[in-house]
């Protein structure tokens, strides 16, 4: 199911199915939204997988899905959300081939690598239900190299912030006299 690429990446071809319903707006006429992944999945396009009247799952498409050990962390909020989930990002298609005009540019454990995707505002993101299959083989993954940082705790500096230093202006101009005197005590020549 897996290619163990090294101890520190892993990568599975996973197929991302998006389902078309009928949009409910005159400006929005279908409405095309992730709904689940299929891991080890063949290469396709836009195939048609289920229609039901007029709402159409399609496998959209086949991406890799790499896992790095560096972000164990993101895949960890996935992991443990509320309902598990991975990520599909699509993005506009270039090549206007797709019937929907999206086409599947990744599929994420990381919670974090899509909320990357999602700040851009022009990919569509969703989360979908892991299978738990690959719920298993992220998990292995994750178990392997997450270490817990303990907390620790910043220390503040010894300097003593309280004192008072008076006729100090900036340290890095010479000045002649107290730069913070008031203007009341200059005294002009002949005035008393």
């Amino acid at each position: 199911m897996s290619r163990n690429i090294s101890s520190w990446k892993r990568e599975l071809k996973v197929g991302a199915v998006v389902r078309r319903t009928p949009g409910v707006t005159q400006w929005a006429r279908d409405i095309w939204k992730p709904v689940a992944v299929i891991p080890g999945a063949p290469e396709a396009f836009w195939k048609e997988l289920v229609r039901d009247g007029e709402v159409v799952d399609y496998h959209a498409g086949t991406v890799a899905m790499e896992l790095f050990r560096a972000d164990v962390e993101g895949y960890l909020v996935s992991l443990n959300m509320t309902a598990p989930s991975v990520w599909v990002v699509m993005d506009k298609d270039q090549t206007s081939l797709s019937p929907s005009g999206w086409v599947v540019s990744a599929v994420t454990a990381s919670a974090h690598e899509a909320l990357d995707a999602l700040d851009s505002g022009e990919s569509i993101v969703e989360a979908v239900p892991i299978p738990e299959s690959l719920a298993a083989w992220i998990k292995e993954f994750v178990d392997m190299h997450y270490i817990e940082e303990p907390f620790k705790k910043r220390r503040r500096d010894e300097i003593r912030v309280d004192g008072t230093e008076d006729g100090k202006g900036d340290a890095r101009i010479r000045q002649q006299s107290d730069v913070y005197r008031a203007p009341s005590s200059i005294r002009k020549p002949g005035v008393h």
